[in-house]
């Protein structure tokens, strides 16, 4: 498995390696301790807590992302704009903002909730597991993207009907339409009637 910034462990400020833990949640969301990242995503997978990105142009057009080919999940699928795990005690909203900006090199000019989703998607490719409970938010780019290579191999705009033809054609995430429908109200609330998600 290669190294990524996912699955390495990084430095403290005393020079002591440490792994990147992941909030364990109970069904109701409730923080009940943390785990390893790697660990917490392998079979049968540990429910954690994580959030999903949707950022739309002024256009209506959502802003999907194709995850690097160098990544431990998933590699080289298309998903949604971007999306992650708080580190524990961050708040959802805010690891949002943060990994939009690591990821994508944009702020997003819009950011809002979008209610949450549970569930348990299994990779048979990686053989890795998704048990999430997920923040969804939705929100505006209007930017520039300044991607970054060793997490985003693409970047596409795209219309609820292009998106329809790339998703019957194209490999996804797992876990993406699962996230799309459970935001749709908050989506069709941001792009309205006319953008026809």
């Amino acid at each position: 498995m290669p190294i990524t910034p996912a699955t390495a462990t990084h430095s403290s400020s005393n020079g002591t390696v440490e792994a990147i833990l992941l909030e364990l949640v109970d069904e109701d969301g409730n923080t009940i301790g943390t785990a390893e990242k790697l660990a917490a995503h392998q079979t049968p997978g540990q429910l954690h807590r994580a959030f999903s990105v949707f950022l739309f142009d002024e256009q209506g057009r959502l802003l999907l992302q194709q995850r690097a080919l160098g990544k431990y999940h998933s590699p080289g699928v298309w998903s949604n704009t971007c999306c992650g795990h708080p580190y524990p005690g961050e708040a959802p909203f805010a690891a949002a903002a943060r990994r939009t900006y690591e990821e994508l090199g944009v702020s997003p000019t819009l950011l809002a909730e979008a209610g949450t989703v549970r569930y348990n998607h299994p990779d048979p490719d990686s053989g890795l597991v998704e048990q999430e409970y997920n923040h969804l938010f939705v929100g505006m780019v209007q930017s520039a993207l300044r991607p970054d290579p060793e997490e985003v191999g693409s970047t596409a705009f795209v219309t609820a009907a292009e998106l329809a033809e790339r998703h019957a054609k194209d490999p996804f995430s797992a876990w993406f339409m699962t996230v799309l429908d459970a935001a749709r109200p908050a989506v069709r609330e941001l792009t309205g009637p006319s953008a026809g998600w």
